[in-house]
C-alpha cells in the first residue's frame, strides 16, 4: 500500500532552552546524528516523507537536501508556526494537500526503536508508562480507546506523537472541522482528532511501543543520548555541532558566513582535508574519512613523525598579505579579541578581575598581565597554510599517513594566511587540555575567596608528545615562550565559550600559565 510519513518541524521547540536558540529541535544532536536522521532512517529508503516547515525551517530544507540527496521529500511551510492561531494540529492541517493518501504521523520529537507499523489500519502509538502529568493519555475500555488530557489518573497508555492514519480523508474532515470551530486552540493535536473519530464509531488500534524517548524536553534528550551512546569528542554547543554517517560528515554553524568560509577553505586545503561534497545555508559536508583520532592513538615516536611532515608539508610561508598588514592582524587576534572575550567572560559570570593565589602561585589581574605581554613581538606571526584550530582531535590516524579535519573558517579575516604560532599553541593546548578529558570531568577547580586549586588529568602519553614538541620548537628554531603565552590566551579565549564550571577552569588555568610564561 502506498503511504507517506509526516515529520513536523514546525515549531518552536521552547522546551529545549538554549539549544534550539540557534537552531531546530530536529537539528539537535543525539550521539552522532541530529534527532530527524533518526526519524528518517527508521524508515525504509523509498519512503516518501512530507516535512512541515517553520521555525528555522530553512535549515531542516538545508539539512536534509544535503544529507538525503536521494530522498522523496515534500516541505510544506506552516504560518503561523508560533503564538496566536498555531497549534500541532493546524500544521498538520496545512500539509492536507500532500497526503491525499494513509500516512503516518511521526512528530519530530519522538524516537522508537522498534519497527513502526504501516497504515493500513487506524492506530495510536502508545507506551506503558505511568507519569502522565505532560503527556495525553488512554484508556483501554471494553476494546475502545478513551482520550485523556495530561495529568489523568490510572490511564493504561501514554501518547507519544506517533499515529498511523489510514481513513485519511475522515482524519482530514475531522480535522478541518475542529479547525473552523476552533477547538482546544493551541491544544489542537493528532490525539484530538483521533479521539473524535472514535467517538463517531471509527475503529481506532494500539500500536504499542517498547522504548520511547521525548526528546523534545532536556531530560528526555539527555537520556536519549546516554542511550545511544557513542559521540563525536567533543563539546555541545548550541551554535555549531557536526555530524557524522557512514560515507559523509555535515557541520553545522548558526553563521553563514562561518560555513561559507570553511567550504572555501575546504577546498584551499585540498589534499590535507577530506574532499568537499557540498555547501547549503548553515551546514557543509565532506567525505569520511576512515582513521582514528589522534587524540586516542598519539605516541611519542609517531607524534614525532607527524611533526616532520606537518612542518615539511603543510606549513608552506603565504603571502596573502604584506607583513605589516599580517602583523596587525594578528595584533587584532591575539589582544583585541583576548581583551573583548576576558570582559564577556567577567560580565557573563559577575566577576571582578583581581589577583588571585593559584595553586599557591600569586597571581596578579590580568589587566596587570596583559600590560606586560610583548604583543608586539606576539604579532610578528610566521605567515603560512594554517589550519587554526590544530587539535589532536581534528587530526585523523589514517593507513597511509594524517588527515586534519575541522579546520578554522579564517584567521582574523585571512583565508590562506594564517599565524604558524597560533597552530603550535594550539597544539600545545590539547597536548594538556582536550575534549575527552572534559567529557570525561578529568579536571577539577576548587575556590575559596582568592585562592583556587585548578588541576586536570591526562594520559601519560599526552604528556610525553607534549615533551617531543618542546623538543621540536626547539630543533626548529621557534620561540617556545611564544608559544606557552599563545597558548595561555588560547584558554582565556575559551573560556567565555564553554559551559560551567569548565568556563571557570578554563580562567583560573590561564591566568596561571600566563603568569608563568611572563616569568619565563
Amino acid at each position: 500500500m502506498t503511504h507517506k510519513v509526516l515529520i513536523t518541524t514546525s515549531g518552536v521547540g521552547q522546551r529545549l532552552g538554549e539549544l534550539t536558540e540557534y537552531t531546530n529541535k530536529a537539528l539537535v544532536r543525539i550521539g552522532t546524528k541530529p534527532v530527524i536522521s533518526h526519524i528518517i532512517e527508521s524508515y525504509p529508503e523509498d519512503t516518501h516523507f512530507v516535512v512541515t516547515l517553520g521555525y528555522f525551517g530553512e535549515q531542516v530544507r538545508d539539512f536534509i537536501g544535503l544529507a538525503y540527496p536521494k530522498l522523496a521529500v515534500e516541505y510544506v511551510t506552516v504560518d503561523p508556526y508560533e503564538g496566536p492561531g498555531s497549534s500541532l494540529g493546524r500544521s498538520m492541517f496545512q500539509a492536507k494537500d500532500a497526503l491525499q493518501c494513509p500516512f503516518i504521523f511521526h512528530a519530530c520529537d519522538t524516537l522508537v526503536t522498534d519497527e513502526i507499523p504501516a497504515p493500513t489500519e487506524n492506530w495510536v502509538g502508545v507506551f506503558k508508562g505511568e507519569d502522565t502529568s505532560q503527556y495525553a493519555s488512554w484508556t483501554l475500555q471494553e476494546g475502545t480507546l478513551q482520550f485523556h488530557d495530561k495529568g489523568a489518573i490510572d490511564s493504561d497508555y501514554i501518547h507519544i506523537g506517533l499515529i498511523g492514519v489510514h481513513d485519511f480523508q475522515l482524519f482530514w474532515d475531522t480535522l478541518g472541522r475542529l479547525v473552523g470551530t476552533d477547538f482546544a486552540g493551541e491544544a489542537l493535536n493528532d490525539c484530538r482528532v483521533l479521539a473524535d473519530m472514535i467517538a463517531s464509531g471509527t475503529p481506532v488500534a494500539t500500536a504499542e511501543f517498547g522504548t520511547w524517548n521525548d526528546v523534545g524536553n532536556v531530560a528526555g534528550l539527555q537520556a536519549a543520548r546516554r542511550e545511544e551512546g557513542s559521540s563525536p569528542d567533543d563539546l555541545y554547543k548550541s551554535g555549531e555541532t557536526i555530524f557524522i554517517f557512514d560515507t559523509h560528515v555535515i557541520k553545522f554553524f548558526a553563521d553563514a558566513n562561518v560555513v561559507k568560509n570553511r567550504a572555501e577553505r575546504g577546498h584551499l586545503l585540498n589534499g590535507f582535508v577530506p574532499r568537499m561534497e557540498g555547501v547549503a545555508g548553515n551546514f557543509y559536508r565532506y567525505a569520511f574519512v576512515q582513521g582514528d583520532l589522534y587524540s586516542h592513538v598519539a605516541q611519542p615516536a609517531d607524534f614525532k613523525k607527524f611533526l616532520t611532515w606537518i612542518e615539511e608539508a603543510f606549513w608552506n610561508e603565504e603571502d596573502e598579505v604584506d607583513p605589516a598588514t599580517f602583523s596587525e592582524v594578528c595584533r587584532s587576534f591575539y589582544q583585541n579579541k583576548t581583551q573583548k572575550r576576558i570582559a564577556q567572560f567577567l560580565e557573563a559570570n559577575s566577576l571582578q578581575d583581581t589577583e588571585h593565589i593559584i595553586n599557591g602561585e600569586q597571581i596578579p589581574s590580568l589587566k596587570e598581565m596583559l600590560e606586560q605581554v610583548d604583543f608586539d613581538s606576539l604579532s610578528q606571526g610566521l605567515q603560512s597554510r594554517f589550519h587554526g584550530d590544530f587539535i589532536l582531535d581534528n587530526i585523523l590516524k589514517t593507513e597511509d599517513g594524517y588527515c586534519l579535519i575541522d579546520w578554522r573558517q579564517d584567521f582574523g579575516g585571512l583565508l590562506r594566511s594564517g599565524d604558524r604560532y597560533y597552530d603550535l599553541a594550539k597544539l600545545n593546548h590539547n597536548l594538556t587540555v582536550n575534549h575527552r578529558m572534559i567529557n570525561e570531568n578529568l579536571y577539577s577547580m576548587e575556590t575559596e575567596g582568592k585562592n583556587v586549586l585548578v588541576d586536570i588529568l591526562r594520559p601519560s602519553a599526552l604528556v610525553d608528545c607534549q615533551a617531543v614538541l618542546l623538543r621540536f620548537l626547539a630543533e626548529h628554531g621557534y620561540d617556545t615562550r611564544r608559544v606557552e603565552t599563545l597558548t595561555a590566551l588560547i584558554w582565556l579565549n575559551m573560556a567565555p565559550l564553554h559551559h560551567h564550571p569548565f568556563n571557570l577552569f578554563l580562567y583560573y588555568f590561564g591566568k596561571l600559565h600566563l603568569w608563568r610564561s611572563l616569568q619565563a
